[in-house]
């Protein structure tokens, strides 16, 4: 896991995060809603490179003393060797340092390993927004509440 690299997202970085998201959601974000998000005061982005190609991202809102997950994705080729577990402890240690005490996100009600990896880090279904992902998909509605004092 040393060859890994993470930093917050540049410029350059941005056609690599593009294509990781046109292979991961249906739909996908565009160009310019993924320039808008990174330009976006609130927003931070994450990447995690591997031999300075990116594989994975993950994009957080930080208003106030809560944290809003984005968007989290991983290119398939490099899913199940941890990759979601090093952009999680990054988004946990960023809210720390920021001295946010929750995250909350959404994810889609069948996304069954994403569900499982927000439950290994702590987070709680708390509810549902029906018809929230285009064609009429639920969303489940997570949090994780206790931030600072967690160990991750």
């Amino acid at each position: 896991m040393n060859d890994f690299e993470i930093s917050f997202i540049e410029e350059k970085d941005t056609s690599e995060v593009l294509n990781i998201n046109n292979l991961c959601f249906n739909p996908p974000w565009s160009l310019e809603s993924l320039q808008n998000e990174i330009k976006n005061k609130f927003s931070k982005y994450i990447v995690l490179k591997k031999k300075n190609k990116v594989i994975g991202y993950v994009g957080i809102w930080l208003i106030i003393d809560e944290a809003h997950i984005t968007n989290i994705a991983v290119h398939p080729d490099y899913r199940n060797i941890g990759c979601g577990n090093i952009l999680m402890n990054e988004i946990i240690h960023l809210c720390k340092q920021r001295n946010v005490p929750s995250i909350t996100l959404e994810v889609r009600f069948n996304n069954t390993p994403a569900i499982n990896l927000y439950k290994k880090f702590g987070f709680i279904e708390e509810g549902l927004r029906k018809n929230y992902y285009e064609n009429n998909i639920d969303a489940v509605v997570m949090w994780k509440r206790n931030v600072l004092l967690s160990n991750e």
